[in-house]
């Protein structure tokens, strides 16, 4: 399957829509927004605040700080943590329900400002343009990822500012990744740069990848493989969202392959937002999201507690 016929799968969507004033417009932008998350769980997004040059910067610090030697990257592993601050090392975090390891190293940043017992960042001092660009990204993409949530919650038929409340000061991460270089004699069996798995949060906001590799399991049973346009980033549906929707919007499941031998000695970058709300928020199904056709599908819980409940499954928690 070529970009072309993907894309005429995965509907490509300008936030300006949304935020130009035009009723018609904003309203055509929910019903799109929506009904992409109904069906497939993913969306293309243009004009969604981030530049061509920041970009650029974002992914040479990001590639600046992996090269640097283990010793100075294990400076910023912080176990204490699980994993939500600062870098985490080749071979940590395992996706629930695989047996093997994935093939990643990674760095998590979180609010820039953090309040109550929310840890703050742990940037490293050798890299200071590594902390700047991502913090800045970390910004636009918040910013950008409320307006996506109002369209949700419009098509929702929830009142446009539902989300404002609980992702205020939320535990939104952004994660670079590190898809470091792989030996085809000596990677374990089974083990793939990130096995198959839904995300945890609410929606995630992915920028273009350095690399081919991520592919999206359709309902049909077939992975298709997606990479984001240069204008674009590609959002989708979390598993907080597909249980608060009791499944209406749904957490599609994906995974990172790996590259075919000949560029198996190649690195992979690949910068995602995950948007949480703050860990109070309440994921009950809504109500409006269950009827006789569509049972209740979730336990009760709150977005702090499958948050825990996810991490241990990780390996990141014990």
């Amino acid at each position: 399957m070529d970009n072309q016929q993907l894309y005429d799968e995965i509907p490509s969507l300008d936030l300006a829509d949304f935020t130009s004033g035009d009723p018609t417009r904003k309203a055509a932008f929910v019903q799109a927004l929506g009904g992409a998350f109904n069906n497939i769980g993913f969306v293309a997004i243009k004009n969604h605040g981030l530049t061509e040059e920041s970009i650029k910067n974002l992914y040479s610090s990001v590639k600046a700080f992996f090269q640097s030697d283990d010793a100075t990257k294990k400076k910023y592993e912080k176990l204490e943590l699980n994993g939500q601050r600062g870098y985490v090392g080749k071979g940590r975090e395992t996706a629930k329900g695989s047996k093997v390891a994935d093939l990643k190293e990674f760095y998590h940043i979180g609010q820039p400002e953090p309040v109550g017992d929310m840890p703050a960042n742990v940037l490293p001092e050798e890299y200071p343009e590594f902390g700047q660009f991502t913090l800045e990204t970390y910004r636009t993409f918040e910013h950008t990822g409320r307006q996506l949530l109002r369209a949700i919650a419009l098509y929702l038929e929830l009142p446009e500012d539902y989300f404002e409340d609980k992702v205020a000061n939320g535990d939104s991460i952004l994660r670079a990744l590190h898809y470091f270089p792989l030996d085809p004699n000596t990677t374990p069996n089974g083990a793939v740069r990130a096995a198959a798995h839904g995300d945890i949060n609410l929606i995630t906001l992915l920028m273009g990848a350095s690399a081919d590799g991520l592919e999206v399991l359709r309902r049909d049973g077939k992975w298709i493989g997606i990479t984001a346009l240069p204008d674009q980033v590609v959002v989708n549906v979390g598993d907080m969202l597909d249980r608060l929707t009791n499944h209406k919007l749904k957490s599609t499941i994906h995974q990172v392959v790996n590259p075919p031998r000949e560029k198996m000695g190649s690195s992979r970058y690949s910068i995602p937002f995950f948007m949480h709300p703050r860990g109070d928020m309440n994921l009950s199904s809504l109500d409006t999201c269950i009827d006789a056709e569509h049972p209740k599908l979730y336990a009760d819980m709150t977005a702090g507690e499958f948050l825990n409940e996810r991490l241990i499954e990780l390996g990141l928690k014990q």
